[in-house]
């Protein structure tokens, strides 16, 4: 039951000598009461409704300048009218009525634009004066439940900080993939083009027919090398251009596939999986270029490692060989693409240039990295910082 609301504030100047007031509440009764003692001498009770829908219909043909609106009502509740009200007509004053025991309610009130909210047993002047308010566009809290909501918006706040935050470095890790592929891209086209270009030059050399003997011999030979080369460039693009679409896999059993390629190869991993997240054609290609790259450099009967590790969690792939280490000379430059010296179609050492250029940016796109952890007379070791 309501209390006498017949003394009231001073009505503040900025508002209209009459407040016009819709009153929403799904209780018939508690509804009646209300527009009857809200009709007070700077208060007009312009309509009454007990559905949500019909509080937006009426809004637009009365022109309240309030909204008391309930929070809980069947069909749609205050805070989803209360959103479509505000969306529709964001100077309107919701002030929201509500129980002790709706505090989340409240929350989700202010957040869909009520201006205020009382409680249902609140003092009749209280009341009064949340409409007031905000008709005068502030709003009104009620003391008995604000420091709880507050710390209920407090808390979502920080929610939304962090939220915020976790975005934020989402697109952040996006947006450096997307340099990544784009630089994928380019080099693609770049590092086409010249077994392209020889491709064509001797298809139209072949055309003329002007050949003969030795020279018909070595443009065929030529031209089945570049084209086989062309080939290998094509399989190892596509592993780098998929390495974005990631799995569950396991890394030592990615190291011992691998190590079917040639009996030179040995594995050392722990004997529990090495989980993680990686494209498993990318991951496969990587280990590959690496162990090829090993085996190209090592004596006929020198010994490959890989050495699959999880020092902090992380997983880590080793690739140890027996060769000669690399020229000092030339150790910042071996990731850079077809960095060797030799011809395409000559080259003694196929594992060194475009090679481990792709397997390094491969392993970047998902979040890793391909780098030369030492070398020296008795080998060198890369190693593969797998994404954890």
């Amino acid at each position: 039951m309501l209390p006498d609301m017949s003394a009231h504030a001073t009505l503040p100047p900025s508002i209209p000598t009459r407040v016009r007031v819709l009153v929403v509440d799904d209780n018939d009764g508690f509804r009646e009461s209300l527009a009857a003692l809200l009709n007070v001498e700077d208060l007009e009770v312009v309509g009454q409704t007990s559905s949500g829908l019909e509080a937006i219909e009426l809004v637009g043909s009365l022109c309240p300048d309030v909204v008391l609106m309930d929070v809980r009502m069947p069909e749609m509740d205050g805070i989803e009218t209360t959103r479509r009200l505000k969306a529709i007509q964001p100077s309107l004053g919701v002030v929201a009525l509500t129980g002790m025991e709706e505090q989340r309610a409240v929350r989700d009130m202010l957040v869909a634009g009520a201006s205020g909210y009382v409680l249902k047993d609140s003092d009749g002047d209280e009341i009064v004066h949340a409409i007031r308010e905000a008709a005068a566009g502030g709003g009104l809290l009620s003391p008995e439940i604000t420091p709880t909501v507050i710390d209920q918006l407090t808390e979502a706040l920080e929610r939304e900080r962090r939220r915020a935050r976790q975005l934020e470095v989402a697109q952040d890790a996006l947006l450096e993939r997307a340099a990544r592929r784009q630089q994928l891209m380019g080099r693609l086209g770049h590092e086409l083009r010249t077994p392209v270009t020889v491709i064509l030059g001797v298809a139209q050399s072949l055309q003329k027919g002007s050949m003969t003997g030795d020279d018909l011999a070595l443009a065929l030979d030529t031209l089945v090398q570049r084209t086989e080369g062309l080939a290998r460039l094509v399989n190892r693009f596509e592993a780098a251009v998929e390495s974005g679409l990631t799995e569950w896999a396991n890394v030592s059993e990615l190291a011992h596939a691998v190590a079917q390629l040639d009996p030179r190869i040995r594995v050392v991993a722990p004997q529990d999986p090495v989980m993680t997240t990686l494209n498993r054609t990318a991951g496969n290609r990587i280990l590959e270029e690496l162990v090829e790259n090993a085996l190209a450099f090592s004596p006929p009967q020198g010994e490959v490692v890989i050495d699959v590790s999880t020092p902090e969690g992380r997983p880590e792939v080793r690739v140890h060989d027996q060769g000669p280490g690399v020229d000092p000379a030339a150790v910042g430059r071996i990731f850079e693409p077809l960095e060797q010296a030799e011809q395409l179609h000559t080259r003694t050492h196929q594992g060194v240039g475009i090679g481990l250029s792709l397997a390094r940016l491969s392993a970047r796109a998902m979040d890793g990295d391909v780098v030369l952890e030492s070398t020296g007379a008795t080998g060198s070791t890369f190693l593969w910082r797998v994404a954890g």
